[in-house]
């Protein structure tokens, strides 16, 4: 769909005075693209399919006609449900929409897991016009009994790519089971994959399809760059250099690929950085993390070291980094993970490192976003340390799989038995140990002291006796 003439201000859209008013204390002055596209169409009853990066303001740009659309309180039940795949997205889309809503009363709710269900329940009963729900919470509290959804008019999925992701296809096709069928469907991505693709053909009809930009593009005020590393260490000591500079890296996110890494980059953070440290992922408790996020959120946080499961959670305006200590698997999370920087009309930039093994998933990263990545020297200051043996093999070993994979026929480097990885010195990269050429045939069997024939194991020694007794009983 081609872009319209943009829209000067909101009061194009025909919002209602209350909505006018929670929009401006927010401080929007005028829509952004995606907004400009998406509102008319779902004012006018369309389904839509829009592909928007996160920090491009589609939160407003679906929730603003959903609270047109509700309008007020009304009944018990909810009339407005809106899919989330994480707790901290599930509670950003909370608290953007209740500002919005400050001046009616509707009543937004959002469940999710983590905490028990019982305060949930208790408010669900109270009454709920928007629910905002993850796949799993929604699907306990409806096979319980709690939660009625009969009287839904308007579904949305936000970040539908991070749902397939995460697996939640079974438990959305059943919640599009249970729902009533005639409905208005909204569903918006930051990428396009084959499994969100078929999902949009199972419920939208005819969709209106907003593209604001290509799918997985990078944002575009956020400049990118990448360092070439080699191991764990000489990265801790890159960031350590790079953080020296307290008025450029003053609100920074650190994604790892690990919980170990994590805490392992939060731990030295503490030691040796200035300013305050929090780390989230999956082992940390609900309360943790939410604190932690809030924290950051308000300026008191310096640094956020976070996994993915935290990547699509936070809405921060003014993040002057995000730093890719670990390169993700999932090649969407690079597109999401940058996204935390850059929002709002903000400027932002990522930095990635990336050791050997690492540097292939760059270059498939660079076909996702259809750009390159500039490649900068390591800085002199940088102290570069030799890769731990076990560090290396975990690299050959990734590295070795990847090409197996890729080529049937390729036996792997570990069926070569050396390889150069000392200057002058050949290293066996099975033992670590110096090579040492030998006849290329099995050694199994071969003793340093044979025996002269007769094995002195205790069972061969029981079958001797046992022989020696039946010959005995033979003679006589």
């Amino acid at each position: 769909m081609s872009e319209p003439t943009p829209t000067a201000t909101f009061a194009d859209f025909k919002l209602n005075k209350q909505l006018l008013t929670a929009v401006a204390e927010a401080g929007f002055t005028e829509p952004t693209p995606v907004q400009a596209q998406t509102i008319p169409l779902l004012l006018a009853g369309h389904d839509v399919l829009g592909i928007a990066q996160t920090g491009t303001g589609k939160t407003a740009a679906f929730g603003l006609p959903l609270l047109m659309k509700v309008k007020y309180a009304q009944g018990t039940h909810p009339r407005a449900l809106i899919l989330a795949p994480t707790r901290e997205l599930a509670m950003q889309l909370e608290n953007h929409l209740q500002r919005l809503a400050t001046y009616t009363d509707l009543r937004i709710f959002a469940i999710y897991g983590g905490l028990g269900p019982k305060t949930q329940i208790e408010t669900i009963a109270k009454g709920v016009d928007i629910l905002i729900a993850t796949p799993g919470r929604l699907m306990e509290l409806y096979l319980k009994g709690d939660l009625v959804l009969k009287e839904l008019k308007t579904l949305v999925l936000d970040e539908a790519d991070k749902m397939m992701d995460m697996g939640f296809m079974p438990q959305i096709r059943r919640i599009l089971e249970v729902i009533p069928r005639k409905r208005q469907n909204v569903l918006f991505s930051a990428t396009m994959p084959d499994k969100v693709t078929e999902l949009s053909g199972e419920f939208l009809e005819f969709p209106i399809r907003v593209e604001v930009t290509p799918a997985a593009t990078s944002a575009q005020n956020v400049s990118q760059e990448l360092y070439e590393v080699p191991n764990l260490v000489t990265k801790i000591n890159l960031l350590e250099y790079l953080f020296l500079d307290w008025d450029t890296f003053h609100r920074v996110m650190i994604f790892t690929r690990t919980k170990e890494n994590a805490e392992n980059v939060a731990s030295f953070l503490k030691r040796k950085a200035h300013g305050e440290v929090r780390a989230i992922h999956g082992n940390k408790g609900q309360n943790v993390r939410i604190n932690a996020m809030e924290a950051f959120k308000e300026g008191e946080v310096r640094f956020l070291v976070a996994t993915d499961v935290a990547a699509r959670g936070i809405d921060v305006p003014q993040v002057s980094h995000v730093i890719n200590f670990d390169v993700p698997l999932v090649y969407d999370d690079y597109v999401h993970r940058i996204g935390r920087t850059g929002r709002a009309q903000h400027t932002g930039a990522a930095i990635t490192f990336a050791n050997e093994a690492e540097m292939h998933h760059i270059k498939r990263i660079e076909e996702l976003i259809r750009q390159p990545i500039p490649l900068l020297p390591l800085p002199p200051e940088v102290q570069v340390v030799e890769t731990p043996f076990e560090e290396q093999q975990t690299m050959n070993r990734e590295m070795d799989e990847r090409r197996k994979r890729e080529d049937p026929n390729y036996q792997g480097a570990f069926h070569d038995r050396k390889e150069w990885v000392k200057p002058g010195e050949t290293i066996d990269k099975r033992t670590g140990r110096t090579y040492e050429a030998r006849p290329n045939r099995s050694q199994k069997g071969s003793k340093v002291n044979p025996s002269k024939g007769k094995s002195s194991s205790p069972a061969a020694k029981a079958a001797r006796a046992a022989h020696g007794r039946a010959e005995h009983r033979r003679k006589k």
